[in-house]
């Protein structure tokens, strides 16, 4: 006995219909039985309202403004990778119109690459590229002449082609006066910049007055300010002397001396403190000199005791100096043998030292001794035997540093 299942053919079915059933199998319902089945339960469902609509297409529309965002933010995302990777991204020029003045050096035979890199890297203009497509722009072709320039950082790259071939560096005669040179020194550096002979300048120190110094000066010393000139082609000797001596006579002004005399003491004391001292002890050393200088004091007698003093009489610079040297009282720049100031300045001063020493600071100490040459490391103190130790140090690190010394 099988488990299929018969048939039952309807009274309203043909003859031949029931003979198709009647085989002992069952059969498929007729197609159009299939789709009237299938129908039945949609004909059944209710209608969608409005509403219900609405929310679907706003659902659709919130689905597709994300996913727009997400491709638009992944787009953006790549462009700034391959920004950042091409160097898109670089500054290629400042805005202008530039910072803090600086002087810019051409070198014979620079071309515009090496200008350009050379002020890329000194970061007056942003890109060496950048100012060369300028430079070209204007140049009409001049070139850019060897010699010292007058410029401002993060410069415009047009301002900046225009500084170099506006300005002909063979108008002036650049010269740079650095602290505590001496009066000699000075001269060379003068007539190496303006071709004019150093004898020159020799005969000028030789009549000091001239040029408002009081009659106790013996030269120019210390009256030949520091700092970066820029003399004009046609300036004379005279000329020259007299815009250094006046850039000192105006400093010491600004800080109230304005006696001739005075200031002729004030640049004596702030050549020694610029000779022995780092810039950060120069009040501290002004004001060991000023208590050794106090009439009645017991530790030094009123002797400044400077090496540097020394050196300058015997014409020569050392740290090294004998006891010969040291007791030799026709050295009128002498502080060991003679007391008080020496005869005059031994250097050029700059404006720190010369702020120092007209306000020097207020301290107990008459000693002072750098224990380290490479580092200024300075220790000062108030008694000879407590001095004698520091100078003890000294002597020890230049028995490790060989030659440094001499």
């Amino acid at each position: 006995m099988n488990n299929r299942t018969r048939h039952s053919p309807s009274s309203h079915e043909s003859d031949e219909q029931r003979a198709a059933y009647d085989d002992g199998y069952a059969h498929p319902a007729p197609v159009e039985q299939f789709f009237a089945d299938q129908e039945a339960p949609r004909r059944g469902r209710r209608p969608q309202s409005a509403k219900a609509k609405k929310r679907r297409r706003l659902r659709r529309t919130v689905v597709m403004l994300v996913v727009l965002l997400l491709f638009a933010g992944t787009v953006y995302g790549v462009a700034l990778m391959l920004r950042d990777m091409l160097g898109l991204n670089d500054v290629t020029d400042y805005a202008g119109p530039g910072g803090e003045e600086t002087v810019f050096s051409v070198t014979e035979g620079a071309g515009a690459l090496a200008i350009g890199t050379g002020l890329e890297s000194a970061d007056i203009v942003a890109d060496s590229e950048t100012f060369v497509e300028a430079l070209a722009a204007i140049a009409d072709g001049r070139e850019v002449q060897p010699g010292e320039y007058e410029m401002r950082l993060q410069m415009p790259a047009a301002d900046a082609a225009e500084a170099l071939l506006g300005d002909d560096p063979s108008l002036v005669s650049y010269a740079a006066v650095a602290r505590d040179l001496r009066q000699g020194e000075v001269f060379d550096i003068l007539s190496t910049s303006t071709g004019i002979p150093r004898a020159e300048f020799d005969a000028l120190a030789a009549a000091p007055t001239q040029f408002g110094l009081p009659p106790q000066a013996l030269s120019l010393e210390g009256y030949l300010h520091p700092g970066e000139y820029r003399f004009d082609v046609d300036a004379s000797a005279t000329d020259i002397i007299t815009e250094m001596v006046k850039a000192t006579t105006d400093r010491l002004a600004d800080d109230g001396v304005t006696d001739p005399a005075e200031q002729y003491r004030i640049l004596t004391i702030a050549s020694i403190v610029q000779a022995e001292a780092q810039q950060g002890d120069y009040a501290t050393v002004a004001g060991a000199i000023n208590n050794r200088l106090t009439p009645g004091n017991t530790e030094t007698s009123g002797f400044i005791q400077s090496d540097a003093t020394v050196t300058y009489g015997l014409g020569k610079r050392s740290y090294q100096i004998t006891d010969e040297e040291k007791q030799d009282t026709s050295n009128p720049y002498n502080t060991y043998a003679n007391p008080g100031l020496p005869k005059g300045p031994i250097g050029s001063p700059g404006d720190d030292a010369i702020d120092a020493t007209v306000n020097p600071a207020d301290v107990p100490f008459y000693f002072w001794v750098t224990v380290d040459l490479d580092t200024g490391e300075t220790k000062f103190s108030e008694t000879y035997a407590e001095h004698l130790r520091y100078v003890d140090e000294y002597l020890a690190w230049c028995t490790d540093h060989p030659g440094r010394c001499d």
